[in-house]
């Protein structure tokens, strides 16, 4: 199979959860026999904390400047290929969605790793600039980092005929068990960007139980954290982690904690990735509650829940040997059912039109041909 895709970034995994999956995905699809071309704006944000340049035998990143540069490539490679995709925060999305649906024979993908984000600002009378403008409709396929009640919304508000999940994995050969590093060593960590609609749960189930155990270290990873942040004596800051180190920070604290954005929690059936590196490097996870995490961990044997700071409290209080039990069953969970190679065979058996898929003359999970 030849995927040709339009995103956001592979190359900088700087404040964003694109490009790791991407590269996952890009290398499982690879090592399956596949062919990819990536297409991605080259902007100055992303060439600055750029940490990839090229991707493995068998994939090819295109870096452009504008897509006036790239159009009669990028028609190229469309119409060379037997699947085209455009992913959500795309910045030509539309432009690209034009000629993928405008050439034959490619299977028209749309991919949605921001459902909850898309459907949110529709619902708030915004239109994200890389939907297109008629909506999802003439899509082959359209996938989504999100399962659940988003699937219907995709087909109810954008019309999507053909919809499927596919949600979030980890590369074990990049996120496997670590060394510890002293600069990272913690009893509780935590690893994620900035976003103001974490910042209540983070402060739940982060800061205050800091407050509460001033003798204890709390180790905070991650960009675009503000001046005003609500820093504590014991909780230690480490500016943005290329994908490289993230084994190194979850080997050196006894618990990793994971808050899920605002718009994923409510929606529900969204793990982040972050989820899984963690529990991939084989760190015993705190996370925050939403629908649907029982379909991927089993809470209390495969990872903890935290709703208050005293469930913070209480993880922290648990023993070594019980907290590597717990990291022990989710690194075993993500290995048989989570990795970058299990969602390249998702991806390809769905394009091909052989696993199910919800459809728009349906309400219930069926095989149907794109």
């Amino acid at each position: 199979m030849r995927l040709v895709v339009f995103g956001l970034t592979v190359s900088s995994s700087w404040g964003n959860g694109h490009a790791t999956l991407w590269r996952g995905l890009i290398r499982a699809l690879t090592k399956q026999g596949h062919h990819v071309i990536f297409f991605e704006r080259d902007v100055p944000y992303y060439a600055a904390e750029r940490d990839l340049s090229r991707l493995d035998e068998g994939a090819e990143l295109v870096l452009y400047p504008n897509w006036e540069a790239v159009v009669s490539a990028a028609r190229a490679a469309v119409r060379h290929a037997d699947v085209a995709m455009v992913t959500s925060y795309c910045p030509d999305g539309v432009a690209a969605a034009d000629i993928i649906l405008d050439l034959v024979p490619p299977v028209s993908v749309f991919y949605d790793l921001d459902t909850p984000v898309t459907l949110a600002r529709l619902a708030a009378g915004e239109r994200p600039a890389y939907l297109p403008p008629q909506g999802l409709g003439d899509f082959d396929l359209v996938l989504s980092y999100t399962g659940g009640g988003a699937l219907d919304a995709l087909r109810d508000r954008l019309g999507a005929r053909r919809v499927a999940p596919l949600y979030g994995h980890v590369d074990p050969a990049h996120h496997r068990p670590g060394k510890p590093v002293e600069a990272f060593r913690g009893d509780l960590s935590y690893l994620g960007t900035y976003a103001a609609d974490r910042q209540a749960a983070l402060e739940t189930l982060f800061i205050a139980p800091a407050r509460q155990r001033p003798d204890q270290r709390f180790v905070l990873g991650g960009s675009g954290y503000p001046q005003d942040f609500p820093w504590t004596d014991n909780v230690f800051f480490v500016k943005h982690l290329p994908p490289g180190d993230h084994p190194a920070f979850f080997a050196s604290s006894r618990l990793t904690l994971n808050v899920t954005r605002a718009d994923m929690a409510a929606m529900g059936y969204c793990p982040s990735g972050r989820l899984f590196e963690a529990a991939a490097c084989g760190a015993p996870v705190l996370s925050d509650c939403w629908e649907g995490l029982d379909a991927f961990f089993e809470p209390g044997s495969e990872l903890l829940i935290g709703r208050t700071g005293d469930d913070t409290i209480g993880a922290l209080g648990l023993s070594n040997a019980e907290l590597a039990r717990i990291a022990a069953a989710a690194r075993e969970r993500v290995l048989a059912e989570h990795t970058s190679a299990h969602r390249a065979a998702e991806l390809v058996e769905l394009v091909r039109g052989g696993a199910p898929a919800i459809c728009a003359d349906s309400e219930r999970s069926v095989a149907c041909g794109a």
